[in-house]
Parts: C-alpha cells; structure tokens; sequence
C-alpha cells in the first residue's frame, strides 16, 4: 500500500481566517494528513479560489482548493473524506451540529481543534481581548488597553485576528504603522474599521495568515503584545491575561454561539460591557449568567459611551445610518452606535435603506433579516462597495451618519454631508479594568 493510501483525508470549514491558522498550526507538515479542500461562508468572493502553493507548503504543490460550504455534503461523499475540522466562529451551537450531522450522515469525523493544538507561545507577554459574540466592544476595549500599555511606557504590538480576503500569498504577513499602508494593501473596508482607529493613536498592527512569523516580529518590537480579537474566538497567541467581554444587550448570548461560550470559560477577567446602555436587569442577568458558567474571573463593568462629531448637523435632519458592517450582519445587532447617536442628536427622521437599495445591498438584507432601519458598512470587494456607495447616494437623505470606524468618505464618493460616530470605552466602578490589568503588569514586573 503507497503511502497516500494511509493519509487521512481532511476538508476544513471554514471563513478565510480561523481555517487558515489551524492549517498551518496542525496539517501543513503533517505528512498523514491530506487537506483535500477548504469550504467558505460568510464572507462572499473567497470560494472558487485556491489557498496558494506558497503557503500551503510542500505537500500541496498546486495548493488547496477553497470551495463553497454548501457543497460540504457532496465534497464528503464525492473526494471520501475521512474528517472534517469546524474552523469558524460566531456560529449559534446548534447550527455548528446541524453542519456535525451532514458531515457525520456522509460518514466522516468532526472535529474541533483546541487551544493547545492551535495557540502559539510568544516570548513576551500576552494579553488578550476577546468576547461571547461579534460587537460586544472588543475594539475600543483593545484601544484603551493600548493607551494604558503605552502611558507605563510599554512597547505594544497589536496582533488582529485575521481578514485575509485579497491576494492570499502577498497577505501572509502584514504590519500597518501608517495609513498608507492600508492603501498599499489594497484593504477592505472590513479591515479598515478594525486598523484605522489602531493607526490614528500610533499603534503597529499585526495581521495576515501566517501568524507564527507573525509573532515572531512583533515581538521584536514589543515589550507587550495585545491581541485583538475577531467575532468571538479565542487567541490564536497564548494569552498571559486574557479578557472577556459579555454584551447586557445581547443576554442570553452568554452560551449560545461557537466559540464563545469556550472563551468565556477561558476567561481570567470577564467584563460586562455597555452598561450605560444596558437595563439593570439585563446587566444583572449577564452577570449571573457568566457567573453560572465561569465560577472564579473576576468581574468588571465598562461602558462604551457613543461620540458623534457634529451634533448640530444631525439635528432635526433626515439621517441614514451606516453602521460596522460585521457587528449588524452575523453579530445579529439590528441596530450600532450610529442609530444611537442620530437619535441622541435628535435627527428628525431615521431613513430606512431596504427601499434604496441595490442588489448587492438587497442580498445582505435577505440574508440578515433582523438588520434595522440602518446600513451595514459591508465592502468585502469592489463591487459590494460599489453598491454601498450607489444605496447611499440613492437614499433620500440630509445627513449620512456613520458608524463603521473608518474614514467611508475617503473610500467611495457620497453625495451627502457624512458625520462620523463612534464607540469609546470607560471604566464603570471598582475594581476597574485598569487596576486589574496593572496588578498583571505589576506581576511580570512591566512596571
């Protein structure tokens, strides 16, 4: 028997990121493994392509084959696939075993790769920000962390959670330090919401496929490396000091979704997020709720009070809002910080979108019925953001108020004055997160 005859025949699920790191970590260089294929969702354009030869190692000299999820019943039968790896995240836990009995009906395994296969060791200090769902506030929670790591004089590296969706091989490692980096990489607007507000306070961000380089720059320069996570995955880096952050709008979402109800448990500091917004109730209800399932991480709370730049602008107008495209779309909020704002600046009307817009646009609706009378900020290739600016410009509308932290002005041309709104994050009560996060630093003698 030839040696391929004892191989075990793999297809990963996946989303074009989480897939691509647990390859590289666990079947790259395994020579009893044959990755027959990737399958995609979530993110539109990446089936049909291929993971390149160039990363995919010697064993794949004509690289690995990215088809569509739907297509997982057929590839399992069809190519004999002996396992199927789940790599994706923010997925409901019943929908992950809807996809475990199409894959076991066909014959094949399912399997989730863990933490100790798939986390890297970095040599200096880990902390980590994740959360339980998509839009819990992991980002202006990982900006104010950068900007306390940087007042004790710290080096930090923000390492993010991957958005490969371009040209795969020129993305395997990438480091913005200035804007013109995101021009140079062609980014999308996905990824600009994520980097831009990184770069404008003078952070190094890290990101791309291969997150064993990766690391090992970053930590050439850090003194710290603070990971920022995406949808609610745990690290792709070992944490030293992992944070967790629970959505008191969302409760009940606590153990609901892959993989977050695994994070919360990992968590060494849960904090309860937007409790200016939440009720008393539902902050009560998310806290005994992660007590439940998290007996000993301390609890903190924080708020993510909403900036609008130019109140008076928005006053009385007719507004459209344009909010964080991830955080409407899987994240299941129907409503962001850009609907907030315009009716905490008193817009006159909130102008619904569906009736504007075109059918790159339509299909997002279709497929996320719950979105609100808002405008998810998606632009994962240039005919998507085509079709947001041409819904935008169609739209009848005084004002744009937008809510996806990049500069969406910048990016495509609107016909209508666009303010921006924004997330911060503050710390609610004692113990806050900043005194729970310098008594680490203290303990590793950081400061």
């Amino acid at each position: 028997m030839t040696k391929i005859e004892h191989q075990t025949r793999v297809v990963i699920m996946g989303a074009a990121g989480r897939d691509f790191h647990n390859f590289n970590m666990v079947y790259r260089d395994d020579p009893d493994s044959e990755v027959v294929a990737f399958t995609a969702t979530q993110i539109p354009e990446i089936a049909g392509r291929l993971y390149p030869a160039a990363l995919a190692g010697k064993q794949y000299p004509q690289g690995i084959p990215i088809v569509a999820e739907e297509k997982l019943e057929e590839l399992c039968k069809t190519r004999h696939i002996d396992q199927v790896v789940f790599a994706y995240s923010d997925i409901t836990h019943d929908r992950v075993m809807h996809n475990a009995s199409i894959v076991l009906a066909s014959g094949a395994d399912f399997l989730l790769l863990g933490p100790e296969r798939t986390m890297l060791k970095s040599k200096v200090p880990v902390i980590a920000c994740c959360a339980v769902r998509t839009g819990c506030g992991k980002s202006q929670t990982t900006r104010w962390l950068s900007r306390l790591l940087k007042e004790h004089g710290l080096q930090v590296a923000v390492i993010r959670h991957p958005m490969p969706y371009g040209d795969l091989e020129r993305q395997a490692v990438q480091r913005f330090s200035v804007q013109a980096d995101l021009d140079a990489a062609d980014c999308t607007i996905e990824e600009r919401e994520e980097y831009e507000p990184h770069l404008a306070l003078g952070n190094r961000v890290y990101a791309g496929i291969d997150y064993a380089e990766i690391v090992a720059r970053a930590e050439e320069e850090a003194d710290v490396i603070l990971w920022d996570g995406g949808n609610n995955d745990f690290s792709f880096v070992r944490p030293d000091l992992h944070i967790v952050l629970v959505d008191p709008l969302r409760p009940g979402n606590e153990a609901t979704h892959h993989p977050g109800e695994a994070v919360l448990r990992m968590a060494d500091i849960i904090l309860i997020a937007k409790t200016n917004s939440a009720s008393d109730a539902d902050i009560q209800s998310a806290s005994e709720a992660v007590r439940k399932i998290n007996a000993t991480a301390p609890i903190v709370w924080g708020a993510s009070p909403v900036q609008l730049d130019d109140n008076e602008m928005v006053r009385g107008k007719r507004a459209l809002v344009v909010e964080d495209g991830p955080t409407i779309t899987h994240g299941d909020m129907p409503y962001g910080a850009g609907y907030v704002a315009a009716i905490d600046a008193q817009a006159s009307e909130i102008i619904n979108p569906r009736s504007f817009a075109v059918d790159a646009i339509a299909e997002v609706y279709l497929k996320y019925p719950h979105i609100g009378a808002v405008l998810p900020a998606v632009g994962y290739n240039p005919s998507q953001l085509q079709a947001l600016s041409e819904t935008i410009n169609a739209a009848v509308a005084d004002v744009v108020v937008s809510a996806t932290p990049c500069d969406l002005a910048a990016l495509i041309e609107i016909n209508k004055p666009v303010i921006r709104a924004s997330y911060k994050f503050a710390e609610v009560g004692e113990p806050g997160l900043g005194s729970v996060v310098n008594s680490f630093l203290r303990k590793r003698d950081l400061i």
